[in-house]
């Protein structure tokens, strides 16, 4: 069914196939259908340089996506994400298409309380859906959440391992230039804990294909003040190996 609105973003077509659909990119599919989607590079090459993980296949195309599989057991993929819903997201459809079941996914944002220290984590619930990808996949709605279900599993499994967590709301944004005091000071009223660009649009993908999907997002630079603050965030090198790491056994869930 199609819903028609005044709004060209705000229609929605429920129709599961499209006039290009995952199948007509999808190659040869995967043999396992764990997988993390990580936002940092220099742990991909660490985890290269100590022999943990191994290039799997070189999705090809203009943008060509590597993909490597953890070692000795290799039954987890692991990939690095590409900015934005529409590159993130949209290569996580195909790559459910290819076989995967089971994502998690870690990466870093900005965050909306000046209480969140760097590094502390937060297990998504949902995103408030401030971009446009995700209203291609699931009817128009403020918030949209991870399925409850696998989210409380993967929650209790940190209280399990001993890792304090949040829990929250994140706001994805496609305008990382355009996140104005009043658009913080509203989102932080609504719940958001940190500020993304890429959650709700994995979020739709995941609840539009049904397939089980988490997301753990460490505090990294500051909004909340008068004046941005970068707060060193991307050289914690330990925090980002140790999440990849705590990923790849959630994905077990």
């Amino acid at each position: 069914m199609y819903r028609e609105n005044p709004f060209p973003i705000l229609e929605f077509d429920e129709a599961k196939t499209a006039k290009l659909n995952p199948t007509n990119f999808a190659s040869e599919r995967f043999d396992t259908d764990r997988m993390v989607i990580t936002f940092f590079p220099e742990v991909v090459e660490k985890l290269k340089r100590e022999g943990k993980i191994g290039l799997e296949r070189v999705i090809p195309g203009e943008n060509p996506v590597e993909i490597y599989r953890f070692e000795p057991e290799g039954d987890v993929l692991l990939t690095l994400g590409q900015v934005g819903c529409p590159a993130c997201a949209g290569n996580l459809d195909l790559f459910h298409e290819m076989g995967v079941r089971r994502v998690l996914f870690c990466g870093g944002g900005g965050v909306l309380d000046r209480n969140i220290e760097v590094g502390q984590l937060l297990l998504v619930d949902g995103a408030i859906r401030d971009e446009g990808f995700s209203y291609h996949y699931m009817p128009p709605s403020r918030v949209i959440c991870t399925d409850p279900a696998f989210t409380d599993r993967l929650a209790k499994q940190l209280q399990a391992e001993g890792v304090p967590y949040l829990r929250g709301l994140t706001w994805t944004t496609d305008a990382i230039f355009r996140e104005t005091e009043e658009r913080i000071r509203r989102r932080r009223e609504e719940g958001a804990k940190i500020v993304e660009m890429e959650q709700a649009g994995c979020i739709a993908v995941a609840r539009f294909r049904g397939f089980a999907y988490g997301a753990l997002i460490y505090g990294g630079d500051d909004l909340s003040g008068e004046e941005w603050s970068n707060r060193g965030w991307r050289s914690r090198e330990g925090i980002r190996y140790d999440l990849v790491g705590l990923c790849r056994r959630l994905t077990a869930l």
